[in-house]
């Protein structure tokens, strides 16, 4: 049995849907929710859920003495950044080489790098005109979202949407992709 943690920032939509898609799955499972905010709405729904939630500060993140056995205690097999906005530190990427994913709201080469998530990439889409959007899931390097693309999943956008239109129709590809490349991911393929 795989076990990954999801770590999260915010309200957890893509949290609870990756609980979802692996209850009763038979390879795979979230073992923890941890979060660098205490008042993540993704812990209430992870608790309503049944996974277990941690809640580390800044420091204890920085601090390998705290993470690697933290989540060597919930037996951590990857990590999976759905939302997770601090930059993960340089010893947990190289604990879990090949191990960390993030979901990134967009067509990654563009739109990436430091500041660059959820609204602001949006509005950074609609100042470019782009005529497509995207969703990259991603290894995590000490690149900030330059790691290595593992899928991509993309969206037409018309003219006249706005920048919650873009979000919407970017976040709908997340809401059906993303538990998907994990499970494969966490499968060998």
């Amino acid at each position: 049995m795989k076990k990954f943690a999801i770590f999260v920032s915010g309200s957890g939509s893509n949290c609870e849907n990756l609980i979802r898609h692996f209850e009763g799955h038979p390879t795979a499972r979230p073992a923890v929710v941890v979060s660098n905010r205490s008042d993540a709405y993704a812990l209430v729904r992870a608790q309503r859920l049944g996974v277990p939630t941690e809640v580390v500060t800044k420091a204890q993140l920085a601090d390998p003495s705290v993470m690697l056995p933290l989540l060597r205690g919930y037996g951590v097999d990857w990590v999976v950044l759905a939302g997770f906005l601090p930059l993960v530190p340089d010893y947990l990427i190289e604990a879990y080489e090949r191990r960390i994913v993030n979901l990134h709201p967009a067509l990654l080469p563009k739109f990436g790098g430091k500041g660059m998530w959820g609204h602001h990439v949006h509005e950074a889409v609609k100042a470019a005109r782009e005529r497509v959007t995207g969703m990259t899931v991603h290894y995590v390097t000490p690149v900030c979202d330059g790691g290595e693309v593992i899928a991509q999943f993309s969206v037409e956008l018309d003219p006249n949407d706005s920048v919650d239109d873009i979000a919407q129709k970017e976040h709908e590809l997340e809401m059906k992709h993303f538990p998907g490349v994990i499970e494969q991911l966490l499968n060998g393929r």
